[in-house]
């Protein structure tokens, strides 16, 4: 076959079967991405003679005597195509890697086409869409800082050039090193077709026959150390209950074996060989009943002396219980409680680029694995302690990752791949697909929370009393964090002297849970912000106003229990009652104009007057707050150093261990230096997310925003620690650390306006207004872009998505099954920023990309309620639970005051 991709000739044939995507990417198109490989997602769209296809769904013997034209083709960065200028103008990405396909199908749009038509086949995780809105119409946000002035201003992203264009490299964007060591080997997984059992033979004879494999790999072959697959700095943090390959099966979908070959198709086709037999044990799905004497137990091998699990007699992972004042004594007391039991489903992370490692033994022996991974540090120390190797003999590094949202906060791929290429000595990579993404990757913890709210007459609240159950599926990584996490702001953000906790993380046949965006915040603030609505209807009061009586203020003490350690507090200004202040202002106020056919042009769309007097619509408006710790708990460090090392396109070089995969915390970096040196951010080099940089030498990892307030600290002590040094003639290069303390807390004050027709259940978003203290803005259009992401994404989680689960079995594993919202489903998200300094954070920031999440839920839950006077107890609030609460079919809308 012949075609001319890039203008560049190639005359190759392509496999059977084969698609254009894996076509174009072995001859080193790596610019074309795999997101689904099902045509779902549009992250490998590329121009097939001028027109924009799915090149993961196009046979590649389409492009026979015909033009291809990837992202790189367009235009390179110093030459960019108009398309690709605007994209860097707007700020038209986050993580980037649906940007290529991305800005293909943006550049064969015509004057006046309905984006919520055009834009429907390439979805984004990150963005919201707002920013490649206003990229497509030639809307401007970047600015150009002279020198020493970059902090506070909306300043491009280091690689920005190299994301539009296509020559960013995520984890697999590369041929190297192997052309010039040993050919890549692919590794496939045989995963368990049942829920719970026990291996009693495993016959790998036919499969180590196969034509192409290297190696078959088995619990026979899995090292006997127990370890989490959850990463934090201290690792005690998790249970240790996992191995490489366990005997025992837990959940559909663990791995049973592995096959190294020399190609992907040989080692999946050779894993099906892999003849296994098992006994069959009991299985338990509902965490109520998995905690329940006699029920199946599924880690009664381990004990909780060397696992630190809770109580594996009752499949408990992780428990907790506390009590301030005397709760049961408020509630008898109180004037009005109110009462209720709130649920919310699995949710998967969807990032675009599924998870993924290449290792390989260096030419000194050393192990090398290229990951895409939020925490590269804290894999390293955890792969030399299960294979016990020196942890100087491992490096891990990261390219840009394709998106996190906490999901890349796990070990799920390097373990195995080390295992591989420790045995075979071959270079070795291992991908998952995206069923395997919705299958067997962790996805946010399924939760049922029980919540009585006691108040005096004028609203004052008097006992909080929350029972949290969380399903943490078959393995324990994150549950305890997720539990304790979940039940400390949440509370903490309303003054009350009685307050009581009750947390159980519990072990079902279920996939494992682990970190998402919230850490277990957006579950409960979901239940507590839907309590406090009820309580000031119930009590004549307006939402805002009950809000304002009971948030705390600063000097309050931010604590839950008496067990609680204290280790956040307020650093200054009442940014929670300025968002307040905001968001009650913006809805007062005519709402943006919106463009036809543009975002929110269908979700927005207002009821006419007659029919919202026939009761076809009904409006209503919701609101809810949150608090966040800026530094996630339990310790958080980095190092970091600043050198000068002039060259063509640089002056200084940074090097720090955090990771970008969306976060944004590249550029903030390079702005804190260039505000410090007195420079500009283009005459920076950032060398990043690698454990082998001599001036990194650790980094926890780029969760829960720490990327700015930690590792930014770090970098902006060590810029002006240089420039001091610089000034007196010193040394050319500092360095310094943080070890993220003291903390302090971050608000966000959601609000929405929504349309509900009772006779379909739809709802349609009117206004949607989020205010957040973030302190010193660093970056307004990057800030603005993450608060609209994480609204985006909530906006699934409360309307869509749902993993939905049979016996087990994840029956939605396809993005055309699992809806992430696409452009037609958003409103436009007006930003607000309240005006603080946190003396604690590098300039007076705060940190914020994962806290736009958590008050979006209850806000719509809110206003759903005051739409329809019935109260939603269960998320996601998809049309067939709107239809049953509006005509009063749902058995969870019940009275709950007393």
């Amino acid at each position: 076959m012949t075609t001319t991709v890039n203008g560049r000739p190639i005359d190759a044939v392509p496999r059977p079967g084969q698609v254009l995507r894996t076509f174009l990417r072995e001859h080193g198109c790596f610019e074309v991405k795999k997101g689904c490989d099902a045509g779902d997602c549009g992250a490998c769209t590329v121009l097939l003679d001028d027109v924009p296809v799915h090149s993961c769904i196009t046979p590649a013997h389409r492009a026979e005597g015909a033009e291809v034209t990837t992202v790189a083709g367009l235009g390179s960065p110093e030459h960019p195509h108009p398309v690709q200028q605007a994209f860097v103008a707007a700020g038209g990405y986050q993580c980037g890697f649906c940007t290529a396909g991305m800005i293909v199908t943006a550049q064969a749009l015509q004057p006046g086409d309905d984006l919520t038509q055009k834009l429907k086949g390439n979805l984004c995780r990150c963005t919201g869409y707002r920013a490649i809105e206003d990229a497509i119409h030639g809307a401007s946000s970047i600015e150009h800082p002279a020198a020493g002035d970059a902090a506070g201003r909306s300043v491009a992203p280091p690689a920005a050039w190299r994301v539009v264009t296509g020559r960013e490299e995520y984890t697999l964007d590369s041929f190297e090193p192997f052309r010039s060591t040993s050919a890549l080997a692919h590794l496939a997984v045989l995963g368990a077709p049942h829920p719970h059992a026990r291996i009693r033979t495993i016959d790998t004879r036919r499969a180590e026959a196969a034509p192409g494999v290297i190696a078959v790999l088995t619990h026979r072959d899995s090292p006997a150390t127990l370890f989490s697959t959850g990463r934090h700095e201290n690792r005690l943090d998790d249970p240790d209950d996992t191995l490489v390959f366990d005997p025992v099966i837990r959940f559909v979908g663990q791995r049973v074996a592995a096959v190294v070959a020399e190609s992907a198709a040989a080692a999946e086709l050779a894993a099906r060989m892999i003849e296994v037999e098992y006994d069959l044990l009991p299985a338990v799905f509902d965490p109520e009943l998995a905690r329940r004497p006699g029920a199946p137990l599924l880690h009664d091998d381990k004990t909780p002396e060397t696992s630190r699990i809770a109580a594996p007699e009752r499949n408990t992972a992780a428990e907790t219980r506390g009590e301030r004042g005397d709760v049961s004594a408020a509630l008898a007391s109180a004037d009005i409680v109110v009462s209720g039991e709130w649920r919310t489903g699995r949710i998967a992370h969807a990032s675009l680029e599924t998870h993924a490692t290449r290792g390989w033994l260096d030419g000194d022996g050393r192990l090398v694995l290229r990951t895409s991974t939020q925490v590269p540090y804290l894999v390293r120390d955890e792969i030399a302690r299960i294979f016990d190797l020196d942890r100087d003999r491992v490096r891990v590094f990261a390219t840009r990752v394709g998106g996190g949202f906490g999901g890349k906060q796990e070990l799920l791929t390097e373990d195995l791949v080390t295992l591989a290429v420790l045995r075979t000595g071959r270079a070795v990579q291992y991908e998952f697909t995206r069923q395997d993404e919705f299958r067997i990757a962790p996805g946010r913890h399924p939760m049922r929370l029980r919540v009585a709210l006691g108040a005096r007459r004028d609203g004052t609240l008097t006992a909080i009393d929350v029972d949290e159950l969380s399903d943490t599926g078959a393995y324990g990584n994150h549950s305890a964090g997720v539990m304790f996490h979940s039940l400390h702001e949440s509370l903490a953000v309303y003054r009350c002297e009685n307050v009581r906790v009750h947390g159980q993380a519990v072990y079902t046949n279920n996939p494992p849970s682990g970190a998402f965006r919230g850490y277990g915040l957006g579950q409960v603030i979901f239940a507590i912000e839907s309590a406090i609505d009820e309580l000031a209807g119930r009590l004549g009061l307006d939402p805002f106003e009950i809000r304002r009586r009971n948030a705390v203020r600063p000097g309050d003490p931010l604590v839950t229990t008496d067990e609680d350690p204290g280790d956040v507090a307020f650093d200054g200004a009442d940014g929670l009652r300025q968002c307040l202040d905001l968001v009650e202002a913006a809805l007062a106020a005519d709402a943006p104009a919106v463009r036809e056919g543009g975002l929110g042009a269908l979700m927005s769309m207002p009821p006419t007057a007659e029919e919202i007097a026939s009761g076809e619509w009904r409006i209503g408006t919701g609101v809810a707050l949150a608090m966040i710790a800026t530094i996630p708990p339990r310790g958080h460090y980095a190092e970091a150093t600043v050198r000068r090392v002039p060259g063509e396109d640089h002056d200084f070089e940074i090097e720090v261990g955090t990771a970008e995969f969306g976060n944004g915390s590249t550029t903030v970096h390079a702005q804190l230096a260039a505000t410090a040196l007195g420079t500009t951010p283009q005459r920076i080099r950032i060398r990043q997310s690698d454990t082998a940089l001599p001036g990194a030498r650790h980094d926890t990892g780029a969760y829960g925003s720490a990327g700015s307030v930690v590792a930014g600290k770090a970098v902006y002590t060590a810029a002006l620690r240089l420039a001091e040094q610089l000034r007196a003639g010193g040394p050319d290069e500092a360095t310094a650390t943080h070890d993220g303390t003291p903390r302090t807390v971050a608000f966000n004050v959601q609000a929405v306006r929504v349309a509900v027709r009772p006779a379909s259940g739809e709802v349609r978003v009117l206004r949607s207004v989020q205010a957040v203290d973030a302190g010193t803005v660093l970056n307004p259009a990057q800030l603005r872009g993450q608060v609209e992401g994480g609204v985006a994404q909530a906006f699934g989680s409360a309307l869509y998505e749902n993993v939905v689960l049979e016996q087990g079995v994840v029956v939605t594993d396809r993005f055309r099954q699992y809806h992430i919202p696409q452009f037609a489903d958003l409103p436009r998200t007006e930003v607000l920023f309240a005006q603080t300094h946190s003396p604690l954070g590098p300039l007076g920031a705060k940190s914020m990309s994962e806290a736009p999440y958590n008050p979006v839920a209850p806000a719509i839950a809110n206003a759903i309620r005051d739409a329809l006077g019935v109260r939603p107890y269960a998320l996601p609030l998809t049309r067939d639970v709107v239809w049953r609460l509006a005509n009063g079919t749902d058995p969870a809308a019940r009275p709950d005051v007393s």
